[in-house]
């Protein structure tokens, strides 16, 4: 054989031979990637338990609530039972200030096409990123949501429970409250004015004051519990979850159904 000849030889065996070389050299770094990877994901899961430890005591109540709520006892509106519905979260979140135990609110901004200027708590769609709408997602939507809308620090939020999921039929949207405790409270305002008008706080006082509920009446005929606190008229799906907590949690005072507020056509 010439010496052309097995040059020609070796070259090729060299050329088959670099793939398998390059993998090889490749796998320690892939390797180290999923390994990465799983850590991430094993440190995500850790940072979105749910977990009563450490609550103030005041809040017993809800998160015993939490526990043994059924859907039905929330609202005659629940969820497809085909599974139809635009998936989504909201972060109710429980913080202690001068007056006592609040929540946090906000107002969403008047050019929004879902529930423009009503009052609501942060929270949205859940993302892909946001993982298993089964599990773990509706609580890293909730978060993501509310540091997205209020600039919210999730890191200071301690997630205590979950509410049965719930259906807003003018919307299609199938929302899971998600229950927080504010342990480390962070300065929280608008973020993006085309999403939010204004972040607030209400005094769980002045929710169960029966002086600020009343009952608003939809042009259609629904009526439903809401509240005028804060120079905000509280009401539609918030205000219902609101009064249930209430209700469950033994807070609720009684308060003059009668008293109504109308809303027009464009609520």
């Amino acid at each position: 054989m010439k010496a052309d000849e097995h040059s020609t030889e070796a070259a090729a065996a060299a050329a088959q031979a670099e793939p398998a070389a390059a993998a090889a050299r490749n796998a320690p770094d892939e390797a180290h990637d999923g390994a990465r990877a799983t850590a991430d994901e094993a440190r995500d899961d850790a940072a979105i338990d749910v977990t009563t430890e450490g609550l103030p005591g005041w809040l017993d109540p809800v998160a015993r609530a939490a526990r043994t709520i059924e859907p039905q006892q929330l609202s005659r509106f629940l969820p497809p039972a085909n599974g139809a519905g635009r998936q989504s979260a909201v972060l109710v979140l429980f913080g202690e200030g001068a007056r006592g135990p609040e929540l946090l609110l906000m107002e969403r901004a008047g050019s929004l096409r879902s529930h423009p200027g009503q009052p609501s708590f942060p929270g949205g769609s859940l993302d892909p990123s946001d993982g298993d709408q089964e599990t773990t997602g509706p609580l890293r939507a909730a978060l993501r949501e509310a540091e997205e809308e209020t600039g919210l620090d999730p890191h200071g939020v301690q997630l205590f429970g979950v509410l049965p999921r719930l259906y807003i039929p003018v919307s299609s949207f199938v929302v899971t409250p998600v229950l927080g405790w504010w342990r480390s409270p962070s300065p929280v305002g608008v973020v993006d004015p085309a999403e939010t008008a204004r972040v607030f706080t209400v005094p769980v006082a002045d929710l169960t004051d029966p002086a600020n509920r009343v009952t608003t009446r939809h042009p259609s005929g629904h009526c439903g519990p809401a509240f005028l606190v804060e120079s905000a008229l509280v009401w539609g799906f918030t205000a219902g979850v609101i009064d249930r907590i209430l209700h469950f949690a033994g807070w609720e005072r009684p308060w003059d159904r009668a008293k109504q507020v109308p809303l027009d056509w464009r609520a």
